[in-house]
This record gives C-alpha cells, structure tokens and sequence, in this order.
C-alpha cells in the first residue's frame, strides 16, 4: 500500500509498505480522504519536530471504511463508513475530573502517533464514529475541524438572537461561523484577508475589514450598542487579542479557539469592568462529533464551498508547498486511494 511519511525538512516521502492485520481491539480503515489542517502545516514547517516521532505518517481530519477488524471489536462491521476522533485518552486519571478530551496524558492521533496519510491505517475501535451510508465520504474528512467548531459554540452557550463575532475568517473562523448561524445567532466574521472575505461573503456572511473599517463601532452599530455576546478569537494575533475585550458587550463571553504558544498582553480591566468571562476550548468531546456528523449528513450547511482542492495522496509534497504558497484557500484534501 501507497503510506506517507514526513521526514523534517519541510520534506514528505511516499512509500510502498506492507498492509498490516489490525490487533486486539483495532479496526484496519480503508482510508478515503486526509484533510490538510493547519497543525499539518506547522509539522511540514519543523514547528513540531521535538514531538513528532521522524519519520512519521501524520493527518487526522479524516474519513474511510472499515476494511479488518481485530479480535474483540464489537458494533461495528466491515465496510461502515467511519471517521476517528483521533484522541488516545488510555491514561486517564482521577485528577483529569473525567475531561478525557484534555486529560493530563493525552496524545494526539496523527501528530503524537502514526496517523491517516496512507491507504490503509490501523487504530483503536474506540475512537470510532459511524456514519450513514449515505454520508458523502468527501464531506465527512470535515467532521474533525467542524466539531472543534461545535465544540466552541457549545462552550460559548451561544442562544439564538445573540450577536457572535468571530475574529479570523479562515477555516475554522468559517466553520465556528457556520454553526453559530445554525443556532440562530447574528454573525459577523472580521477578516483581513481579501480572499478570504470575498469567499466568506458569498456564502451569505456579514464579514467586515478591520483595517477598513472600526470594528468597535461596527459592532455597536449592528446590536443598538450593545456589542457582542460572544466573542471567537480564531485570529491569533496580537490586535485580536487587543480588540476581543472592546467589541464585548456587558457580561460577554470570549472563546479563545486560536492557540497562543507565548504569554500575550490582554487588557483584564475590562473583565473587571464589563464581568466579561474568558473560555477555553480545546479540541472536542464525543458529543461535539455526534453533533457534527448529523450536520454533515443533513448538508444543509455549505461544506461543499470550504473544500477547495483535492488532490492524489502521491502528491503530499507539492499539496504542502502550493498550500505555503497559496495560504488563501480553506480546506484542501487528499484522496488517499489515488
């Protein structure tokens, strides 16, 4: 079988390797795509090298069929369409509250371990979703970053007529975007990006420029001053951090859905003036895939317009050079069978 492998120095590798039989308690998957996702990228960059195990297949957001099953597996059978929720929570302690998804010891499938950029790929039956038979495979390689969209909305406990502000309109700005309309909430993405808000506007969002426009009072000028509700910080950067606490109303909540890997400056006054409250969310729960999979199969959604290129697994290196050189687009997949 065709398997990937990234060997550091911004240098992928595909190879020939033995199809392997799973073991106790694995599924064998007959993968079918690889979402590419921004951890993905900073892997490519040498960002993760002291945890990656070189050389390694990685890729989580993903979808296949089950093609083996090892001993002791029950509930599912050969040939259901499946995705993982590549979380390996087997060391789970007392002092982890029951939050398996953010336990002490938790390692990440496909960063921490081998992952889904090949043909075929062994994993735990537990981390196993079923799907419909219906469900389009292509469409399912979204469910992993969707549900950490489901996961920030329902840690938000956005309501219907609220105001969500999502700062950062990339893939998953787009998606926590989409979900928080799915509640009933009134969305507004700010974006600097002009790809990204032109592909953001057309399908349907109120998307602003704040290096156009003063996004405080934009924000006021959409809620009679009231401001937002919630707001996501899916940017990253310094100036959303600046802006997260102003464009907050009275007793606002912000998410914090981008990942900071240095201390930054947040101005706490106005959590003393305003009580704001700051959230943390941190990948996803079993419940937050389940959620995501109903809204995939429903498709009602315009995931289709987030894939914006597919290409052969053969072609992992170039995916990862053209995605450096074009880093406007959304989601691109790989077929992990061609």
């Amino acid at each position: 079988m065709k398997a990937t492998q990234y060997y550091g120095k911004q240098t992928f590798r595909v190879l020939e390797k033995e199809i392997e039989s799973p073991r106790e308690g694995e599924v064998r998957i007959k993968v079918a795509y690889v979402g590419v996702c921004g951890t993905d990228v900073h892997i490519y960059h040498g960002m993760m090298d002291k945890r990656v195990n070189i050389p390694e297949t990685i890729g989580h957001e993903m979808s296949g069929v089950i093609d083996a099953l090892g001993s002791g597996v029950t509930g599912f059978s050969v040939g259901d369409k499946v995705v993982v929720r590549p979380l390996d929570d087997r060391k789970v302690k007392a002092s982890d509250k029951g939050y398996n998804h953010i336990c002490e010891e938790l390692k990440f499938i496909g960063i921490d371990s081998e992952g889904a950029m090949q043909q075929y790929w062994n994993v735990p039956a537990f981390t196993l979703h079923k799907l419909k038979e219906s469900t389009d495979l292509k469409l399912a390689a979204l469910i992993e970053p969707l549900s950490v969209a489901t996961h920030d909305v329902r840690r938000s406990a956005l309501k219907a007529g609220e105001t969500a502000v999502v700062l950062g309109g990339g893939p998953i700005g787009l998606l926590v975007a989409m979900v928080a309309k799915e509640v009933g909430a009134q969305v507004i993405i700010s974006e600097i990006n002009p790809k990204r808000i032109e592909k953001a506007r057309a399908l349907g969002f109120d998307v602003v420029s704040p290096v156009e426009v003063d996004l405080v009072e934009y924000v006021k000028g959409k809620t009679e001053n009231r401001r937002a509700d919630v707001v996501f910080e899916v940017a990253g950067v310094q100036p959303a951090l600046d802006i997260m606490c102003e464009i907050a109303g009275i007793r606002g909540r912000i998410v914090m859905v981008a990942i900071h890997g240095e201390k930054k400056p947040v101005d706490l006054f106005k959590f003393f003036w305003k009580e704001l409250s700051l959230i943390g969310a941190r990948v996803y729960e079993k419940e937050d895939y389940e959620k995501s999979i109903e809204l995939i199969t429903a498709n009602e959604l315009p995931f289709e317009a987030m894939i914006t290129d597919v290409q052969p697994l053969s072609n992992i290196q170039s995916v990862f050079e053209n995605i450096d050189s074009n880093p406007d687009g959304l989601k691109v997949l790989m077929d992990c069978q061609l």
